[in-house]
């Protein structure tokens, strides 16, 4: 409909044709819907694709049928998923098909018409938008694919606690892990290896080590000069030649994400306001241990690296340049903010979609500094890894203290 609408622009078709053509396929689109749900409705629900769709859609959607009739026809043509459910719903209620057509066919005009006199009204500027979109395009388009990724993986998750949960279970119950917890909770915590809080011990030693040995594999290749250093010149490249001055303009606003005259302000306020909700300081001094110590720990391994920044800077940058410190301060206190927030609510999908905001802001800051070109690829590789590895250490020994106190 959008290119519709710029064809017509372009003098390279009728407006008046288009918008008829486009509010009769609708029609006609939704009508063909509606007598497959009213034929083959069973079969088209139990189907593959049905199931792809899932119960709970279906459900809704007939529901809304029910429960609104001809009125939720009308607004299903203008909401995602329930535009292509709600006419084979209709039909499978056995909604009289003059109500169907008498609520779809004015939705489906009108559909149709908005996105053709959008293209029409953006057509004269079509040659602009193409020329920005094709530098800036495949930038963005690379960070739309990653985030809609990690956004799909985190909703996974959400749906399917018992499915992420149920194989640590299984490993934490195995013999030669109960075996090894025993003789370590004897030795050094005196847990039970049955106990709830050795399953979290688990899950936060395993992280540990995975992000302890992703930064130690970028910083061999760092100081080394070979295998992964070698991505820093290509990803380098592409960012130049993909720049545009509003994307630069919203990178370096992004990039204030990572910054400590940000964070330790933001992370300071929470843990007071936390404290006083909770009636702990815990809260306060987790936050305080995550900023503290990962800005340090980054500053002490950049003196030990020094390595320089790049000399193409857009943007004012001083000291070393690995790890990037906003890197590590984003990853570090957007994900102890999450963990902390996340403490507030039982709720497991609200916890992960704290915790998917945090790698989110995470993502755009490290992406941001290569942007900005403060940062080598790699710089932002370790800090990411860094400022992970601090922070599921701060949680590990926050809680095998706890443990010991209590």
């Amino acid at each position: 409909m959008l290119l519709g609408g710029v064809l017509v622009a372009n003098g390279s078709a009728e407006l008046g044709v288009m918008m008829a053509a486009g509010g009769a396929g609708a029609v006609i689109g939704d009508s063909l819907g509606y007598f497959a749900g009213r034929r083959f409705g069973g079969p088209i629900r139990g189907s593959r694709l049905g199931r792809r769709i899932g119960e709970e859609r279906w459900q809704r959607a007939e529901e809304q049928v029910r429960r609104r009739g001809g009125k939720a026809v009308f607004a299903g043509r203008f909401v995602g998923i329930l535009r292509a459910l709600l006419p084979a719903i209709a039909g499978m209620t056995r909604m009289p098909y003059r109500t169907f057509v008498a609520y779809n066919a004015p939705a489906g005009i009108l559909w149709t018409s908005g996105f053709i006199l959008a293209g029409y009204l953006a057509g004269n500027s079509y040659e602009q938008v193409a020329n920005v979109a094709g530098r800036a395009g495949l930038l963005l388009l690379v960070v739309i694919v990653v985030s809609v990724a990690i956004v799909l993986a985190a909703r996974w998750v959400a749906r399917h606690r018992e499915r992420v949960t149920e194989p640590l279970g299984r490993l934490w119950r195995a013999p030669r892990v109960q075996d090894l917890a025993g003789r370590a909770t004897r030795l050094a915590l005196r847990w039970s290896p049955r106990s709830v809080l050795g399953l979290l011990l688990l899950v936060q030693l395993v992280l540990l080590f995975a992000l302890g040995a992703a930064f130690g594999a970028v910083l061999e290749d760092v100081v080394e000069g070979d295998e992964l250093a070698t991505i820093d010149g290509p990803v380098a490249r592409f960012v130049v030649e993909h720049r545009e001055p509003w994307l630069t303009d919203a990178f370096e606003v992004l990039t204030w994400a990572g910054s400590g005259l940000l964070l330790v302000p933001l992370m300071l306020v929470t843990g007071i306001v936390l404290w006083r909700v909770r009636r702990s300081p815990r809260p306060l001094f987790f936050l305080a241990a995550c900023v503290a110590g990962a800005s340090a720990l980054s500053n002490l391994v950049k003196l030990v690296v020094a390595r320089p920044r790049p000399d193409d800077a857009l943007i004012d940058a001083i000291g070393y340049a690995f790890p990037s410190g906003h890197a590590t301060n984003a990853a570090a206190c957007w994900l102890a903010l999450a963990l902390a927030l996340g403490g507030l609510t039982p709720s497991w999908p609200r916890r992960v979609a704290l915790v998917t905001a945090a790698v989110l802001i995470a993502l755009l800051v490290g992406l941001s500094r290569v942007y900005l070109r403060v940062h080598e690829a790699t710089d932002v590789l370790g800090g990411w890894a860094l400022g992970g590895l601090w922070v599921v250490a701060v949680v590990v020994t926050s809680a095998v203290l706890q443990r010991r106190r209590t």
